[in-house]
């Protein structure tokens, strides 16, 4: 579908040359720390975007100093599994060429910040070298495809699991730019070998993301993607996906045209052939019918509600060429790590460590960053990213758990996440400042502080062994998921957030706005008035979420929120 009236961002893609643009002269130009505009948009392909320190903006803006350009930079990592000597690799480029901290993300994946220009190229061919890579993990094209992350969860977790890379594989761009401008390969001259009949040369109209569950664990908020795929498993043995589309979280202050929604199921594929088919032709109609003028409205939901459910239906069996069908039964009954040892049906254990925000560093309380590179210098474990931001360290061997155990010992890890409480275990945050570009207000650098004084609230009230999720975030872009959460904060402006409520604690019902811009004191206020309520009056054990929907959100009923054709035709939040 041809549409005038493109954006800014779509002419620069058009015109791009294969993602090629001009940055090899960018980041070449030693005068600035920033790219040529245009190229700003075209390097996010390439899994990294340009930041700069906003703590520091006043202060070089009155030394007549640019802002201080640095590029956060992304590894692809489908399922988030990396073996323990890329870890090692991984320290040490940390250590070399960023801040230090290695940031497990939302999904599942790493990312660095603080990367100055000069130390792109070197910084990529190092994680070329230890066999990573962060081609396309940001911009418009499919994401770091996530899978349910402990392999603990079902005897078929690695049959699920290789879905996840075949996804990734079957969705990457054809463009040879990536190699060419970071790893100085030659220039192809066979212009042919890069024609993409998937993204041709308009790439997504926005960003895609992709996410497998295996229930009962919604681990990976399956329904907050563009597409979700949720394992069928029947006597150990996998049947199938139903596939859910149109999920995302991303939504704007004021502006109800912008808003979150779970994605709905429009069937069920029972194999391989059939479910790869389904996400490529799910990809291609968005290509083809997402809006390419406002980049607000460019996201698969909107193309969804847009175009109607039974269209989308219809279209996706045609162009795969088959019918789907119908959706079968699932039930979630958790989304949550399995903290501390666990050990799955080939006996082998993983240990999941509790990283507040995923920042791994080393402070003046905790040595994490050191205690995890002598777990990986063992070589006895896999380091297994999960989607709330915390490390399983996997497969690991019964004759070398008492190695582990040790090394986990005597840096305290074991009873760092052991005192971590159960409201903090369950917290998530996004970046924001310092970095972010768009935060209006703080993420992973107050929600720590913040937790310490809602834990003694809860403790008022008996309540701190309940596994009560709440979300942060510095905007109403949705990167920790906030929407999706019993509690979420999303800011509005610095020292203020808009207070959420009622979203159950399984990832299937979208929480609703309480309170508008609240103050630090204002939120603890509305806390401890909250949960008093709560403890008083609860019945059956009632989670948060859904006492809260049902105490003051009760307009809608407590079902499954826009994840099934029978719920709704055009889900709103």
């Amino acid at each position: 579908m041809q549409q005038n009236n493109l954006s800014g961002t779509e002419r620069i893609k058009q015109a791009s040359d294969s993602l090629r643009g001009t940055l090899v002269e960018s980041i070449e130009k030693e005068i600035t720390g920033n790219l040529n505009e245009d190229d700003v948009a075209l390097v996010r392909f390439h899994g990294m975007y340009v930041q700069d320190d906003r703590d520091r903006r006043e202060e070089r803006a009155e030394k007549k100093l640019e802002r201080l350009y640095s590029f956060m930079i992304r590894l692809r990592l489908p399922g988030g599994v990396i073996a323990p000597q890329q870890w090692v690799d991984l320290h040490n480029i940390a250590g070399e060429n960023s801040t230090g901290v290695i940031k497990i993300t939302t999904r599942q994946t790493i990312q660095l910040h603080g990367v100055l220009k000069y130390d792109v190229k070197p910084t990529l061919k190092a994680f070329n070298e230890a066999h990573l890579t962060t081609l396309a993990t940001c911009g418009d094209i499919n994401r770091n495809v996530l899978c349910s992350s402990n392999p603990k969860q079902s005897k078929v977790h690695e049959e699920v699991f290789a879905y996840a890379k075949a996804i990734d594989q079957l969705l990457l761009p054809k463009t040879h730019a990536y190699y060419e401008i970071w790893l100085d390969e030659e220039k192809i001259v066979d212009k042919e070998s890069e024609v993409d009949p998937l993204y041709q040369d308009r790439y997504m109209p926005r960003k895609f993301k992709i996410a497998i569950a295996i229930p009962p664990n919604n681990d990976v908020d399956v329904l907050t993607n563009d597409i979700g795929l949720i394992a069928i498993i029947e006597n150990d043995k996998l049947k199938g996906f139903n596939i859910a589309i149109g999920g995302g979280m991303s939504t704007t202050h004021g502006n109800a045209d912008n808003y979150a929604r779970l994605a709905t199921i429009v069937g069920f594929a029972d194999t391989e052939e059939k479910v790869l088919k389904a996400v490529y032709e799910i990809l291609t109609i968005q290509r083809d019918y997402g809006n390419r003028s406002d980049r607000k409205l460019a996201r698969l939901k909107y193309t969804v509600d847009r175009l109607g459910l039974d269209w989308w239906k219809d279209e996706l069996e045609r162009r795969c060429g088959f019918r789907l069908e119908d959706e079968r039964p699932y039930s979630f009954h958790e989304r949550k790590d399995y903290y501390g040892w666990q050990q799955d049906h080939k006996e082998l254990w993983h240990y999941t460590l509790f990283i507040e925000n995923g920042r791994v560093l080393d402070d003046e309380t905790l040595a994490l960053k050191s205690g995890l590179l002598e777990v990986a210098k063992t070589g006895k474990a896999n380091f297994i990213f999960t989607c709330n931001q915390n490390l399983i360290l996997g497969d690991v061997k019964e004759e070398d758990k008492t190695q582990i155990t040790e090394i986990l010992e005597r840096f305290q890890l074991i009873a760092h996440t052991d005192a971590a409480s159960a409201l903090r275990k369950n917290a998530m945050a996004c970046v924001a400042l310092n970095t972010c570009p768009l935060a209006l207000a703080e993420g992973q650098r107050y929600m720590p502080d913040l937790i310490t004084k809602i834990e003694p609230i809860l403790e008022k009230y008996g309540l701190q062994n309940e596994e009560i999720t709440i979300r942060m975030t510095g905007c109403p872009n949705g990167c920790a998921r906030p929407f999706a959460a019993e509690i979420g904060l999303v800011g509005t402006s610095y020292g203020k957030y808009n207070f959420h409520i009622g979203g159950d604690r399984l990832g299937e019902r979208l929480n609703k706005l309480y309170k508008e811009s609240l103050n630090e004191d204002e939120i603890l206020n509305e806390l401890d008035n909250l949960f008093a309520t709560y403890k008083n009056e609860r019945v059956n054990g009632e989670t948060f979420g859904d006492f809260s929907h049902k105490k003051w959100l009760n307009s809608v009923p407590l079902t499954r929120s826009a994840s099934s054709l029978s719920d709704v035709n055009l889900p709103r939040p």
